[in-house]
């Protein structure tokens, strides 16, 4: 698979799904080698952008034990990756759709990469910057979701359906960035 074919999978049901469905990568080596790693950018871009210009990016920023909350963040990211596998399953399954655990797992390991890479933007030390990515890394990991479950699904005749699916998993992943969210804002 190259880099094209990946950057079209939000944008597409058909561009890559079938050959990533096709690879079988089994879900510890989906957690190892895309969650794990690309789980830490987050935590890393937090711990330098609040050591480096905290104060700068927002009153108070600098004066937070940045050390415990990053490693409170990933450890918290890393949970959240099995339980929206799980989440993605069962609400595909509740919509009358049809998604193996494997599928389910791959498409929670995908949905978060723009969000993760969207950390890359705390280099620079602008609010409005990093929320304006944060918003588009945003949409795009909802359209991976709503591509990844036409493209993965047995059932793909109901768009409808797929659409009600996103919403679902869209608003549980939506409640589960805010937790991880206030974990960084209250410690």
């Amino acid at each position: 698979m190259n880099v094209s074919t990946i950057l079209y999978l939000p944008f597409s049901r058909t561009a890559g799904w079938k050959e990533l469905q096709q690879r079988q990568v089994s879900i510890p080596a989906l957690a190892w080698l895309i969650v794990v790693p690309l789980s830490l950018l987050p935590p890393v871009m937090l711990y330098y952008a609040g050591t480096h210009y905290g104060d700068d990016f927002v009153p108070g920023f600098a004066d937070r034990p940045w050390r415990h909350i990053t490693t409170i963040l990933f450890l918290a990211e890393l949970l959240t990756f099995f339980v929206m596998g799980w989440l993605i399953h069962s609400v595909v399954h509740s919509h009358e759709m049809s998604i193996s655990y494997h599928d389910a797992y791959l498409l929670a390991a995908l949905a978060p990469l723009p969000l993760w890479s969207s950390s890359v933007v705390l280099a620079v030390p602008s609010l409005l910057l990093n929320a304006l990515a944060v918003l588009m890394a945003l949409c795009i990991s909802c359209s991976l979701i709503y591509h990844g479950l036409q493209g993965l699904c047995q059932r793909r005749d109901d768009d409808v359906t797929a659409m009600a699916a996103t919403y679902t998993i869209m608003a549980a992943g939506g409640l589960a960035w805010g937790l991880l969210m206030a974990i960084v804002w209250a410690y």
